[in-house]
């Protein structure tokens, strides 16, 4: 029997998963999911379901104690049947909404059929099982064949009426993959080699967990990672990235098939794109396999998978060589398939051409009795699992209690009592080396914290002192070293946040590096991957480095992001309360700006005060009603609470403000808001070293802001911010111009 902390895991992590992608989502609990086993029953074996159709399945029986695939022995016809069946609910889709990518759909329906029916273990009916086998669809434009996958193998998320309502306004079909809108897909792609680089950060998460937890006894961790990248994937840099780390990790359990078809949207790719793949792979330390029939080689394709997964060593890249819009007697082989419905002529040119008589979006009988059997097979699967972790959790408590925080999300009691606390009375120090302090007190009690640096680890002051790192050899160790791969490394840490909920990764670079990795950190936001930024030499005060290392608009362009919290700290205080946050909010990123120079320990900041984004430090006012506000970040809060006791010498009464995260601030109600910066008070005098752009509507029409708006110099810091007019005195001139 499951025990009562499986039981509850199990429980609580289905509320999670059902929550955390809205309400409208139909996902089916079944008898036992997560870590829950409603009975003590082993499942020995598990009868396939035998069609009456001359086409059927042939009886196999299928051990779920230990499945390495769920292969099957399946008639030839049938398979072609249900591949065709894969592209015209691809076909039908695409030209119902007159919108999206059916070439890629026609041209992959073969080795996405094959993986998805006869290899991958997953559980329709828990799309968040946590031993499952994980897809992504890097080339996430052809989405239709994710989603008709989806649909036959019995997913909830995946209907007939989603199909028909592919890219329309709030269905669950969304014009490329989104982990937060279609329970069964893992993470979000579109903006092309990203999901390729989110493989490898889940690839690298079942590594790291395998390392830690599995036993001689008991193998609890143990699922591939697979994913589909095209032709524009290989040609953006992030793939070159990430799969270089890949093989240097010796990812054993990742498992690429490269669309090799020859087009992209401009036409064949040989005017741009004349490299061997086969050998940039080698190179990289991949295992490569070349499958040169992908359009019906299907045991070839099925030979592939079984020697990658025979490779433990090293991820492998399969190049299946394929058609695009296979089927298509005018369209094949062109970019014209790549992103446009065929039309309706074409359409029925197709379906004459591959011999389809059936109704647009029906799924043949012996089709869909031959998916049907994923949700019995997927259920014996999970319960098998957790049979297993019942097991392990009796035998190793302390390993199962760790697990189950990480599957979970679970935080430990208290945690938040591991983060620093500081008086006016301590040390003055940078806020990089605060936030060290911060990140090794939280990787002691957060099974699920770990991350590093784009090769900056001992500036940016990221390394995890009680852990090695993570390498082919040693996985289990916390740091991880990215190498200079900013962009890279911003999308391997979303696919170990969203890999599992308890993961809290965080990565780094300086401030002005983020250039390199913005479109990660969108598509963070987007996905709602919690990632933390540990981003240092945050202002003009890094000092000699000069403009080329110096951010100016940074700040600015990340508050203007959707769904990413923006932390610029003052002190220690600060740098603790924003890393609170960063911990507690799983669902939004979070960049921390941190200073380079040493800052003082403030009077007023607490950890605490953070959580409000936005509040006074110190007031000599009474009735709310100060002569003027004067509100500061970062290093800049030290230049407003002295620029006000000069004003206070002067008999003026003023407000001391930390804006430490605006995003914050504005979830605050109106009456504390109100309390902050009262309406009545128009005399406000903002102070940051960056970009004055946003700065508006925190001042208003009458107020002030003091910043940069060009870019730094080459100078020590004191020079630069005299220079630039980031002063006590400027500040004191322009609220005395205000009152």
């Amino acid at each position: 029997m499951a025990s009562t902390s499986s039981l509850a895991l199990s429980q609580a992590l289905l509320t999670r998963t059902i929550s955390q992608n809205g309400s409208e989502n139909r996902v089916s609990v079944p008898a036992f999911s997560g870590l829950k086993a409603t009975s003590p029953r082993t499942i020995a074996t598990v009868r396939r379901s035998v069609s009456t159709s001359s086409h059927s399945l042939r009886p196999t029986l299928v051990c779920a104690a230990a499945v390495e695939a769920i292969e099957t022995t399946t008639d030839s016809s049938l398979v072609d049947k249900s591949v065709n069946t894969i592209r015209f609910l691809a076909i039908d889709a695409v030209e119902k909404a007159k919108s999206g990518h059916p070439g890629l759909p026609m041209g992959c329906a073969p080795m996405s059929h094959i993986l998805y029916d006869e290899f991958m273990r997953y559980n329709p009916k828990n799309p968040y099982w946590f031993n499952r086998d994980r897809f992504v669809l890097s080339a996430g434009h052809g989405c239709m064949l994710h989603y008709a996958l989806l649909h036959l193998a019995g997913y909830d998320s995946v209907r007939e009426e989603d199909l028909k309502s592919f890219r329309q306004w709030g269905s669950k079909t969304p014009g490329h993959p989104e982990n937060f809108e279609t329970p069964g897909v893992e993470v979000t792609t579109g903006p092309l080699g990203q999901g390729i680089a989110n493989a490898v950060g889940l690839a690298l998460a079942e590594k790291h967990l395998a390392a830690r937890f599995n036993k001689p006894d008991n193998e609890i961790v143990d699922h591939y990672t697979y994913s589909i990248l095209g032709d524009g994937c290989q040609m953006e840099g992030i793939s070159n990235e990430v799969c270089s780390l890949a093989g240097h990790w010796g990812l054993g359990k990742l498992i690429a098939f490269y669309d090799d078809n020859h087009i992209s949207i401009d036409g064949d790719t040989n005017i741009a794109f004349t490299e061997s793949v086969d050998k940039r792979f080698e190179a990289l330390g991949w295992h490569v396999i070349w499958v040169k029939n992908g359009n019906n080689g299907y045991d070839e394709i099925r030979a592939a998978i079984r020697e990658a997964k025979a490779v433990k060593d090293k991820p492998t890249l399969i190049k299946v060589t394929t058609t695009i819009g296979y089927g298509s007697p005018n369209k094949a082989n062109s970019y014209s398939v790549h992103g446009a419905a065929l039309g309706e002529k074409e359409v029925e040119a197709t379906r004459n051409n591959l011999r389809w008589p059936y109704e647009p979006f029906q799924v043949p009988e012996d089709v869909k009795s031959h998916w049907s059997r994923h949700t019995t097979e997927g259920a014996a699967l999970e319960a098998d699992w957790s049979a297993k972790f019942a097991a392990y959790e009796k035998k190793y408590p302390e390993e199962a209690a760790e697990l189950i925080s990480i599957i979970s999300g679970e935080l430990p009691a208290g945690w938040e009592n591991a983060l620093p606390t500081y008086t006016p009375e301590s040390p003055g120090d940078a806020t990089r080396n605060l936030s060290q302090q911060c990140l090794n007190a939280l990787a002691k009690v957060m099974p699920g914290f770990l991350g590093g640096s784009a090769d900056l680890a001992s500036s940016n002051m990221t390394l995890l002192k009680a852990f090695g790192n993570f390498q082919k050899d040693t996985p289990k160790e916390r740091n991880l070293r990215f190498g200079v791969r900013e962009h890279g490394m911003g999308a391997i840490c979303n696919g170990i946040a969203l890999h599992s909920p308890g993961f809290i990764p965080y990565c780094a670079t300086f401030f002005v590096f983020t250039d390199y990795m913005r479109a990660a950190m969108r598509i963070s936001a987007l996905s709602e991957a919690g990632v933390i930024y540990v981003m240092t030499h945050d202002s003009i005060g890094l000092g000699e480095d000069g403009p080329t290392h110096q951010p100016i608009e940074h700040l600015s362009s990340f508050r203007a992001m959707p769904n990413i919290m923006m932390f610029r700290p003052a002190d220690g205080n600060e740098t603790a309360g924003a890393y609170k946050i960063a911990v507690t909010k799983r669902k939004t990123p979070s960049v921390l700006a941190l200073s380079r120079q040493n800052l003082p320990q403030l009077p007023g900041t607490s950890i605490e005060s953070v959580e409000k984004g936005g509040y006074t430090v110190s007031n000599n006012s009474t009735g709310n009603k100060p002569d003027v506000i004067l509100i500061g970040t970062g290093s800049e809060l030290e230049i407003a609470a002295q620029a006000a006791e000069e004003l206070r010498k002067e008999g003026k009464t003023v407000r001391v403000v930390s804006f430490v995260c605006w995003e914050l601030f504005d979830e605050q109600s109106n009456a504390y808001k109100e309390s902050v910066l009262p309406s009545d008070v128009s005399a406000r005098v903002s102070i940051e070293a960056g970009s004055t752009f946003g700065w508006g509507k925190i001042v208003g029409g009458k107020g002030k802001s003091i910043g940069i708006d060009t870019f730094g110099a080459s100078a020590p810091t004191g020079k630069l911010y005299k220079e630039f007019g980031i002063t006590v005195e400027a500040m004191v001139d322009a609220a005395n111009s205000l009152i």
